[in-house]
């Protein structure tokens, strides 16, 4: 039987996974867990737990009570939140991963996955259709514990056959909750603003492209990664997905399709210098291969579908 624990169930991916997973598995059978206390509002009918990821002893208690095949490890400080707190973000991010990947290994878990992130690629990799493949040398805390990280990943399949699996996502939006403090969260913002009618004030350049995907398309790429036979998975530090690829400037032009009246002004500040480190846009055909990836949304569709479903919630 399939008991998972889920770490960082409070934050934006969190939120949307793990209810992924309890609709999958049952609300029995998955225990969100968060440092925030708060988050346990969110999670009537489940069982919640507390859990900071920096203590290994009360990870392994959990896995025990609630006799845990598989973990979803996604509490981290991201992007732009790292780098005013860069050792704390280094500890936390690293610490955690590998108290997950002893706990896999000494238990013998299923499955393990950990999100990775377009912010392994820096200055160096190629910027269009960035390949599975190639030179990664990052500019923030945040990518360099993700690089490392994928490189954790893929020792311990290798040299414990722990079968972990993980996905580099890219900006990820959503509309049930707020973002993370990322440096793509500007494509998260920019819709409430549209909503309550007022001027979106841009931390990036109008021309600035970033690689992009609709939280659906990012819970329906992690389960099927997840789904996937062992044999069919090649990646053992983390898949390349891919779904959009726009600029500022052209995700307001695709709101202003339903509010004409929208405006943005661009004031750029250090996440511009962030963004201009990582990709245009992915080349995903490794995922596409091995098991069958295909996203569901482009531009037009998702901004119909959060401006519809958003409304109810800022109104």
């Amino acid at each position: 039987m399939t008991k998972v624990l889920v770490t960082g169930a409070g934050g934006q991916l969190g939120r949307e996974l793990t209810a992924a997973l309890a609709e999958l598995y049952g609300n029995d059978q998955v225990i969100p867990t968060d440092i925030n206390e708060n988050a346990a509002s969110l999670y009537e009918g489940f069982n919640f737990e507390v859990l900071d990821v920096m203590d290994a002893e009360k990870m392994a208690q959990l896995a025990e009570t609630y006799e845990i095949t598989q973990i979803y490890h996604l509490a981290a400080i991201l992007s732009a939140t790292g780098e005013q707190k860069p050792l704390l973000t280094w500890d936390l991010n690293m610490k955690s991963l590998l108290n997950v990947l002893e706990l896999a290994k000494n238990k013998k878990l299923d499955k393990v996955y950990w999100p990775s992130s377009i912010a392994v690629f820096g200055t160096h990799t190629p910027m269009e259709n960035t390949p599975q493949h190639c030179v990664m040398d990052p500019t923030t805390v945040y990518g360099i514990s993700k690089l490392a990280g994928e490189r954790w990943c893929e020792y311990y399949n290798k040299k414990f056959g722990v079968d972990v699996r993980s996905l580099r996502y890219p900006g990820l939006i959503g509309y049930k909750s707020a973002a993370g403090g990322g440096t793509t969260d500007y494509a998260v913002d920019i819709y409430r603003s549209a909503l309550k009618g007022e001027v979106f004030e841009c931390f990036l350049k109008e021309n600035t492209y970033l690689p992009m995907m609709y939280m659906p398309d990012a819970i329906k790429a992690t389960l099927e990664l997840m789904q996937a036979p062992a044999a069919d998975i090649s990646i053992r530090s983390s898949y390349n997905v891919a779904a959009l690829s726009f600029s500022p400037k052209e995700i307001a032009e695709s709101i202003k399709k339903y509010h004409p009246d929208f405006e943005i002004r661009y004031k750029p500040d250090f996440r511009q210098d962030i963004a201009d480190s990582w990709p245009d846009s992915i080349d995903d055909t490794t995922a596409r291969l091995d098991w069958g990836w295909q996203p569901d949304y482009g531009l037009d569709a998702m901004t119909e579908d959060i401006l519809k479903n958003l409304q109810v919630s800022v109104s």
